[in-house]
């Protein structure tokens, strides 16, 4: 994500989000935020049609934000973009990414517990239409040469 797209990102946020929606500065701040940020948008002929945000301070990662246009649901756009928030998260060496999720929204659930998400708790009354958040963390496990067996516990 740049810049330049936030005004297309905005009016998708107010058009998916109309209850939750963050207003326009708050795109702008995250934006600015690139040693703990990295926002992305997925694009079909030009248009964008998805996007999504994360936070990580180490050792967490946090999905900020993440949506595709209702019309391209189910054609990969949301595990397009929740394959790289997750790789970026490794490469920010994370060791756990987290998220929210609205407990009335089934699909989305679907796709986080697809890619190894689990409920950890529940956060009622999160959003602001009195709807409850749903936590949702997986664990990233990273290969290290602490975590490698020596040569003498080898068979």
């Amino acid at each position: 994500m740049e810049a330049g797209d936030i005004p297309v990102v905005h009016a998708l946020e107010l058009r998916l989000f109309p209850v939750d929606a963050w207003p326009l500065q708050m795109f702008h701040d995250e934006l600015a935020q690139t040693e703990t940020r990295r926002y992305l948008v997925a694009e079909l002929h030009g248009q964008i049609v998805g996007y999504a945000g994360l936070m990580c301070i180490e050792p967490v990662s946090d999905v900020q934000t993440m949506a595709v246009v209702p019309e391209q649901e189910g054609r990969g756009i949301g595990s397009a973009l929740l394959t790289e928030l997750i790789a970026e998260s490794r490469r920010r060496r994370a060791e756990d990414v987290l998220l929210e999720v609205r407990a009335d929204n089934p699909r989305a659930q679907q796709l986080y517990r697809r890619f190894g998400f689990e409920q950890i708790h529940i956060r009622p009354r999160y959003y602001r239409d009195g709807v409850d958040a749903l936590i949702m963390r997986l664990p990233l496990y990273h290969e290290s040469p602490s975590h490698q067996p020596r040569e003498a516990d080898r068979p």
